[in-house]
């Protein structure tokens, strides 16, 4: 049927049309019902899961590779292997592309580069949240036989990293996302996987069969069990329509972009509600661990907590979160970790997360049961160190508002990151609190008393009852309420008025960063 039968240029728009379905038919229905037999959506039903109802407008829909008989008809076409429009996201306009596995396997490469990098130099131009739903085999050697040469790697106007700087950007891997796939997944500020169904690497099995000579399948390669140790990807899903709402609900706590504040969110929640279990959640058995995530859950609105990276520097808790409607950065440790002690990996991903908070302005509430960095042969081979330093720097470089409420332990080196001493324009605030569990210093008191009087225990007649005898002394030197007489913290408070403290003090975080103005930093996510 034609669209209008009287129009001049019934022709011309009988051929959009035409082009317009054959782009939507995607690989054709041979590849779409093959991919689907395998378990995945297709690139436009992923578009539709993520975004609010009736928002998507494409564009880039005729871009591929059309074929023309003799005449100069078209004879057939294939269209681009991204799907790109703009679309809301709860009720935000957003940018979107999805990978079209169905066609040359969602390669970027393989078809028109200029669409996937317009992706982002449009969210780079007009400021708006970008949202890579990536499925695709990298790059192709054939595609040598198209154009007829090689280049130097790389994209010239390809903004990636200064994107960071400016917008929310996350890439959600729905299958294999190999080289470029890959990059597109991880230079991110949040990055989610389907656990059994996606594999992220740098090159897929062929490539490192030729280049190192191991047999290796994808999943052993860059599945899920891979990524968590590896810090690569923030989170992972149990299907691909769990990685698309996590997608959402990153978003959720974050701008627009930089120039703007995070928006509050309505909530039921009494911001002077207060669990009484909360003053007993810390054992008196200094050696017994708690549940640093029910801790958290009960501090912040209900069912806001939403946690980045669980898997990796398990040590570290960091998370997004609200209080009294307001987004906000949380970190804390989790004891049943490695003591809570700050690993490499810890103070990596403590880094990157601060460096993501001060991107968006939003504030960080620091709950540290820190016992210190981490110590051993290990450790040092590792250069925990180094890392810690650089997680240090983080904080030091950040500027928003930080509030800490020490809930157990802070010692060493980690155990003083609570916050900025001297942020980067000199006016780092020490807004430190603390529960009446919590003990500090240079040196835990067990290990320090153990170096300390080495000689003095060795000697005595009962070595173990004169150690107990020490640490019994310097652990009430130790007390916190000392150091509150010397406003070294700013109050012990009862922790289950720890709610009602952030609740109040997010108001006045907020309010401050408003008068200071916004924009992106000095320096992009590092």
């Amino acid at each position: 049927m034609r669209i209008n039968e009287t129009s001049q240029w019934s022709d011309e728009l009988d051929e959009l049309e035409r082009r317009r379905q054959l782009a939507r038919a995607m690989g054709g229905e041979e590849a779409v019902a093959k991919s689907r037999s395998l378990g995945f959506l297709d690139a436009r039903a992923r578009i539709e899961h993520l975004i609010d109802d009736g928002t998507f407008e494409e564009m880039g829909m005729l871009a591929g590779r059309g074929r023309y008989g003799p005449g100069g008809g078209l004879d057939g076409f294939t269209p681009s292997t991204q799907v790109l429009g703009l679309a809301r996201i709860a009720g935000r306009r957003s940018v979107v592309i999805s990978d079209d596995f169905t066609i040359r396997g969602g390669s970027s490469e393989a078809s028109v580069a200029e669409k996937w990098i317009y992706a982002d130099r449009y969210a780079f131009e007009y400021r708006l949240p970008l949202v890579r739903l990536v499925h695709s085999g990298g790059g192709s050697v054939k595609l040598l036989d198209r154009t007829g040469f090689t280049k130097i790697p790389g994209y010239a106007q390809w903004p990636y990293s200064a994107l960071l700087g400016m917008v929310p950007v996350v890439g959600v891997a729905l299958g294999p996302a190999a080289g470029l796939g890959a990059i597109r997944v991880c230079a991110s500020h949040f990055s989610v996987m389907v656990r059994g169904s996606s594999q992220v690497f740098a090159g897929g099995p062929p490539v490192v069969k030729q280049a190192i000579g191991l047999e290796i399948d994808k999943e052993s390669l860059g599945g899920h069990q891979v990524h968590r140790s590896s810090g690569a990807v923030s989170n992972f899903a149990a299907t691909e329509l769990d990685a698309i709402d996590q997608a959402r609900r990153f978003l959720s706590f974050l701008p627009q972009n930089v120039w703007v504040q995070p928006s509050r969110c309505p909530t039921e929640d009494d911001p002077g509600r207060a669990d009484d279990w909360l003053n007993e959640a810390i054992p008196k058995n200094r050696r017994r661990v708690f549940d640093a995530r029910r801790v958290i859950e009960a501090i912040f609105d209900a069912g806001s907590v939403f946690e980045i990276s669980p898997s990796y520097g398990g040590s570290t808790i960091t998370a997004f979160a609200r209080a009294n409607g307001y987004s906000v950065g949380v970190i804390s440790n989790d004891p049943r970790v490695a003591g809570g002690a700050m690993t490499r990996a810890a103070a990596r991903k403590f880094a990157r997360f601060v460096d993501l908070c001060d991107t968006f302005h939003l504030p960080i509430v620091h709950l540290p049961d820190q016992p210190g960095t981490m110590t051993g042969p290990d450790a040092e081979r590792e250069g925990t160190l180094t890392a810690v330093l650089e997680a240090s720097a983080a904080i030091e470089q950040s500027s928003v508002p930080w509030l800490g409420v020490v809930l157990r332990r802070c010692f060493g080196l980690a155990g003083g990151m609570i916050g900025p001493w001297v942020g980067p324009s000199g006016m780092g605030l020490p807004h430190r609190f603390a529960w009446p569990s919590a003990r500090w210093g240079s040196i835990p008191i067990e290990g320090g008393v153990a170096a300390a009087f080495r000689k003095e225990i060795e000697g005595a007649e009962d070595p173990a009852a004169k150690q107990l005898e020490l640490e019994a002394r310097y652990h009430g030197i130790g007390s916190p309420f000392r150091t509150a007489e010397r406003f070294g913290v700013v109050d012990i408070i009862e922790p289950r008025q720890t709610r009602r403290l952030v609740c109040n003090w997010v108001e006045d975080a907020y309010a401050a960063a408003s008068t200071r103005g916004f924009g992106p930093k000095s320096r992009t996510m590092r």
